[in-house]
């Protein structure tokens, strides 16, 4: 019995060079160079990649579409770390839009429908959207109306602190508003 080789095995992908460096720069006659230490304009690919060598640097093509593409002499792995850490911090001020959920029936009583105010307010004071739905219940949707009365006073008590941002719409045996933060007051 020969043994045949594993073809599931792939190997570990290595992640493709977004920039290239160097002699990987496609041959293009010349390039315009930018960067600190360096006498910045327009000069030939060859000797632009000779002042990279003399200081001990790479040439690095930072936009290929431009004519002529712009190069830059850095440190390779410096230059691609700080790339790294820009993007990590693009990512962390990015805000993330949580919406929390209230639910109710057509029948709703009153002491609950406060309760579940008071909630809503507190979420959309903490900056979160707030998705108030109507949930109807078997024969429950012949009473459509009465959800959306629901909803809007719901709308009516959360309009100091949010918005809607649509009227009530029934999707199915839902029918659901969503309300957005209003901007603090300066």
């Amino acid at each position: 019995m020969a043994l045949r080789p594993n073809n599931n095995y792939r190997g570990q992908k290595r992640e493709e060079e977004p920039y290239r460096i160097n002699n990987l720069i496609k041959a293009v006659p010349e390039v315009r160079l930018v960067g600190e230490n360096v006498e910045q304009g327009i000069l030939e690919f060859k000797q632009a990649l000779a002042i990279a060598e003399q200081q001990g640097l790479d040439l690095v093509e930072i936009s290929p579409k431009a004519v002529p593409p712009v190069c830059r002499i850095v440190d390779y792995a410096k230059f691609k770390y700080d790339q790294k850490k820009k993007q990590k911090e693009i990512k962390a001020n990015a805000t993330k839009t949580v919406i929390k959920e209230i639910r109710f029936s057509p029948n709703t009583d009153d002491h609950d429908f406060n309760f579940k105010l008071k909630h809503a307010i507190n979420f959309l004071k903490e900056g979160a959207k707030v998705k108030a739905y109507v949930h109807f219940v078997g024969r429950a949707i012949v009473f459509k109306e009465r959800g959306e009365m629901l909803l809007l006073n719901f709308a009516k008590g959360l309009e100091e602190h949010g918005k809607p941002d649509d009227m009530p719409r029934l999707e199915g045996k839902r029918m659901s508003i969503i309300f957005s933060p209003k901007a603090p007051k300066k």
